[in-house]
């Protein structure tokens, strides 16, 4: 078992990565299922078989045979799209087993967010946002794909509106009566004290 499980871990990466494609590495054309397709024409002729997912989905380029200097990143909410294909040096996230920061060439890795300060560095310039939960997926061609439930510009953040609600839910944490209310004030604790931290460190 010892013997097999060393020649596994010493097994070229190049015949690895061709023996199990990458999760991002999606065909140019994906290949529908012909037996599917001629059922659907003999009972629907007039209307053309549904896509699936991939049919949707731009191809991924593949990933390199060395590391890139730039990390590709797209930002999304549900609301709007931050930054979208953007380049940068690293960014750091704040993901509930702690901050971890992502540079080019990062292993492949899906991380839940808690709330914290999302930061982008490009060069000397670093672009800080608050994110209250989401989930992170870094891909292993130097791609991260970070979606955010809500996210705003650290800037933007009123430190009197923080301590306000910080005390209104501490409150209500305190007077909870029923478990769902102790849940829904202990959230807003939670967000409003990483809020609080954000600003003052």
């Amino acid at each position: 078992m010892l013997r097999r499980a060393t020649a596994l871990l010493t097994r070229p990466a190049s015949s690895l990565r061709a023996a199990r494609a990458f999760s991002t590495d999606v065909a140019e054309a994906p290949v529908g299922n012909p037996s599917f397709n001629e059922a659907w024409k003999k009972v629907i002729p007039h209307i053309d078989p549904p896509k699936t997912p991939l049919s949707f989905m731009k191809p991924r380029p593949p990933t390199p045979s060395s590391i890139p200097t730039k990390l590709t990143v797209n930002f999304v909410l549900p609301y709007a799209s931050e930054l979208s294909a953007k380049e940068v040096d690293m960014v750091i996230i704040p993901a509930s087993t702690g901050q971890m920061g992502v540079l080019p060439g990062h292993v492949a890795t899906i991380a839940e967010l808690k709330p914290g300060v999302l930061s982008v560095h490009e060069g000397n310039d670093v672009t800080k946002y608050f994110v209250s939960s989401g989930f992170a997926f870094i891909h292993a061609n130097s791609y991260a794909d970070i979606i955010a439930v809500e996210a705003v510009p650290i800037d933007r953040v009123d430190p009197s509106l923080v301590q306000k609600g910080l005390a209104e839910f501490t409150q209500k944490l305190n007077s909870a009566s029923t478990d769902l209310e102790k849940a829904e004030a202990q959230i807003g604790v939670d967000v409003h004290s990483a809020l609080n931290a954000a600003l003052t460190g």
